[in-house]
């Protein structure tokens, strides 16, 4: 294992601090809060470039840890890297990139533009954690992180009835799909007993996990394809399709 997978945290890290101390930063620092929300944003670009090449061939990169202790197991999380995420990593920090410059100017007249920032920087930090994810329990926090940043930026503009009726749309519509998600990441706990997507073959995206979910069959189907329509959900929910 390349122990540059072990350093991937540092690419969600950095907007996230620069969301933490936008939020501390007096309201008149706009500059300072653009500044900072754009630095750390290259410099996660930067390092996902870095992050590409290092699985460029087409390789995998892992690194699970324990989180905590719970009645006797160990909560694990981990970080995944592999072309997917790596493309996926440099994409998102480079059009994010882009709208955090773009937003400068879109910006520069509203007297909330430090909090605008904040909030964009919130959202970028939870998506890069979401991508870097080899466990669907952290998957699922910044799944949520996600749709609670995704609500503050669309309710932005509060005192508009729009944007506020908008943004609590919003929030509704992704929590029901968040139900079914989170159904199916219990049930997969349950049957599998850990939640890494790859774990020196003990993943529930691998061989052996997937053959026990295809064996267990619920109401004609098999548990495997149960827990992925529940997980599913989730998805249709983030993206409006379900239950509009």
């Amino acid at each position: 294992m390349s122990s540059f997978v072990q350093y991937l945290w540092l690419i969600p890290l950095l907007p996230l601090v620069a969301a933490g101390i936008n939020a501390v930063l007096p309201t008149d620092a706009r500059r300072a809060a653009m500044g900072l929300t754009i630095a750390t944003m290259a410099a996660s670009f930067l390092i996902s470039v870095v992050a590409f090449f290092k699985v460029a061939d087409g390789g995998r990169l892992c690194h699970n840890f324990d989180w905590f202790s719970l009645g006797g197991g160990h909560v694990r999380l981990g970080w995944l890297l592999d072309p997917l995420s790596a493309a996926m990593l440099m994409m998102v920090t480079f059009v994010g990139t882009c709208i955090f410059v773009y937003s400068v100017a879109y910006m520069a007249h509203d007297a909330r533009q430090k909090q605008f920032f904040t909030f964009l920087s919130l959202f970028a930090a939870a998506m890069l954690g979401l991508i870097i994810s080899n466990s669907l329990l952290l998957l699922f926090m910044c799944w949520e992180v996600v749709g609670l940043a995704s609500y503050l930026l669309i309710g932005f503009w509060f005192e508009k009835p729009s944007a506020a009726a908008a943004c609590k749309k919003a929030f509704i519509t992704t929590r029901i799909g968040d139900i079914g998600f989170l159904l199916g990441i219990v049930w997969l706990a349950k049957e599998n007993g850990a939640l890494l997507f790859f774990d020196n073959g003990a993943g529930f995206l691998e061989q052996g996990a997937l053959e026990h979910l295809n064996g267990l069959a619920v109401g004609g189907i098999s548990a495997a394809t149960a827990i992925g329509l529940l997980l599913f959900c989730g998805a249709m929910g983030k993206s409006g399709q379900v239950p509009l």
